[in-house]
């Protein structure tokens, strides 16, 4: 256990190191959230009628598609180490080569811990005025890193299936779409349809109606809060430990 323990973390600070260099992906992961978050408050802030105040509404929803934009890169990263010749290096020397997963997920958390904090203090300075308590700042933040957790390892099994950088990059439109089309940016019951099932029923959208209740205390439209926390706790562990397992037995399958 001690050995795993200095692997993972030896690959933690790897993954710290590569983050720190490519600059341009931590800009990204930034800096298209708060367009986003200026442009759906700026612009379409005055239309949408969320019964509260549009920025109290929409940062979670924000704040999530932030985590998503993070968790992305990891996939293009872990498809270079693959391709890269990296992983055949682990696996002659004595360290446990799948840790190089875990190191890159570690790190996603880390970073997204920091572009979540840069889009908090955005929207504050836009009025975002939060009502949490000190728990309910943990358990937001605990929320958060569950959902970063598992879009994260989902990432991982990406770049270990995929053979091109351009195909890694692909996972981006997936982490794009899922919050668009959840109670994100909009109540779900605007929907039509057809769509609102689906919105209802995805991991994002629990995820999304917990954030913001616990930090705005805004549970409208939300018949059981208590519920709904725990469905967003359980989507996000069952994914996790999905994600995870699939991407070590794919990463052990492929040479």
């Amino acid at each position: 256990m001690t050995y795993l323990l200095r692997d993972v973390s030896t690959m933690t600070v790897r993954g710290l190191r590569l983050v720190s260099r490519d600059l341009d992906a931590m800009i990204t992961a930034v800096v298209l959230p708060v367009i986003i978050l200026l442009m759906f408050v700026l612009v379409f802030g005055g239309a949408m009628d969320t019964g509260t105040g549009y920025i109290n509404y929409v940062t979670p929803g924000v704040i999530l598609l932030a985590a998503g934009f993070g968790a992305a890169s990891t996939a293009a990263a872990v498809e270079h180490d693959m391709s890269s010749g990296m992983v055949e290096r682990l696996r002659s020397m004595p360290v446990t080569a799948w840790t190089v997963l875990s190191g890159h997920v570690a790190a996603s958390l880390v970073k997204n811990l920091v572009t979540t904090a840069i889009v908090f203090g955005v929207s504050i300075l836009m009025g975002f005025r939060p009502e949490a308590s000190a728990l309910e700042w943990l358990a937001a933040v605990g929320m958060i890193l569950l959902f970063v957790g598992w879009i994260t390892w989902l990432a991982a099994l990406v770049g270990v299936l995929v053979r091109s950088p351009e195909a890694a990059g692909g996972f981006s439109f997936f982490v794009m779409f899922l919050p668009y089309v959840s109670s994100a940016f909009v109540p779900v019951d605007t929907l039509p349809g057809w769509l609102r099932g689906f919105a209802e029923h995805q991991p994002v959208t629990p995820v999304i109606e917990t954030v913001r209740g616990l930090l705005a205390g805004d549970t409208a439209g939300v018949a059981d809060p208590v519920g709904t926390a725990v469905l967003a706790v359980a989507w996000c562990l069952g994914l996790g430990l999905l994600f995870a397992a699939a991407a070590g037995l794919a990463f052990r399958a492929r040479r």
